[in-house]
């Protein structure tokens, strides 16, 4: 079976690895509480740079025939399983003493995980060349762990998490980043990494805004300009 595996697959390999220990800190209770946060925070925003770089080298010196397959099982780790386990992990003490709000959260995290997976094992076969059908998962992964991170109040990380999820499972139409804002996103990522909370949070603040953008203007744009975006996924 390891012949099977490409330089890509390796890398698909990796980002799943980062998935892992993005849970594996937060349950192993070795590190203190703020620190394991941003810890587990980083190691999956280092799953979602790979995540980038396996699909440049598939390009560049060619895949594998479970490349498409493995790639969408360690997505599953890292941009639906881990932030799942994050969310929980950052808002379980503000639960654990309410046995609605606890119901609440459980309940909106096995959506988002549920609809996570859809979106995922149906990605190859819905793949388009110019647009995302649905809100890519790392777009909604970066929301969730930011507004995680910032342990933002319950009434709206919920109704957030249900979104997300629905978004990732639609049928809506996003638009593909160009190289300067991938370039941009994956600068803001790195300095998120390094800086987490510091300097008011600045990093994951405007991550978060570009991707919020992103996600409104993305679909308005193709809203407005559908004829113009069907022409070049036809050709």
């Amino acid at each position: 079976m390891i012949r099977l595996l490409s330089v890509a697959d390796t890398i698909s390999v990796s980002n799943a690895v980062f998935g892992f220990l993005a849970v594996l800190v937060l349950v192993s209770n070795i590190f203190e509480y703020d620190f394991s946060i941003h810890l587990s925070l980083s190691f999956i925003l280092m799953g979602l740079l790979v995540d980038g770089i396996d699909g440049i080298v598939a390009r560049r010196i060619g895949g594998s025939r479970i490349g498409d397959y493995l790639e969408s099982m360690a997505d599953m780790t890292t941009l639906v399983i881990a932030p799942s386990v994050f969310i929980y992990f950052v808002y379980a003490d503000v639960v654990e003493n309410f046995l609605d709000k606890y119901v609440y959260l459980v309940f909106s995290l096995v959506l988002f995980l549920s609809l996570g997976i859809i979106r995922l094992a149906s990605f190859h076969i819905m793949k388009k060349d110019e647009v995302f059908v649905g809100l890519p998962a790392s777009a909604g992964t970066i929301i969730l762990l930011v507004l995680g991170y910032f342990k933002v109040e319950l009434v709206y990380i919920l109704p957030a998490i249900v979104m997300i999820g629905a978004l990732m499972a639609s049928n809506i139409r996003f638009l593909k980043p160009d190289l300067r804002i991938n370039g941009f996103a994956f600068i803001l990522i790195v300095l998120t990494i390094i800086f987490g909370k510091n300097y008011y949070g600045f990093a994951p603040v405007l991550l978060f805004i570009g991707i919020v953008i992103y996600s409104i203007l993305g679909p308005v744009y193709i809203h407005f300009f559908e004829k113009k975006v069907d022409t070049k996924i036809s050709k």
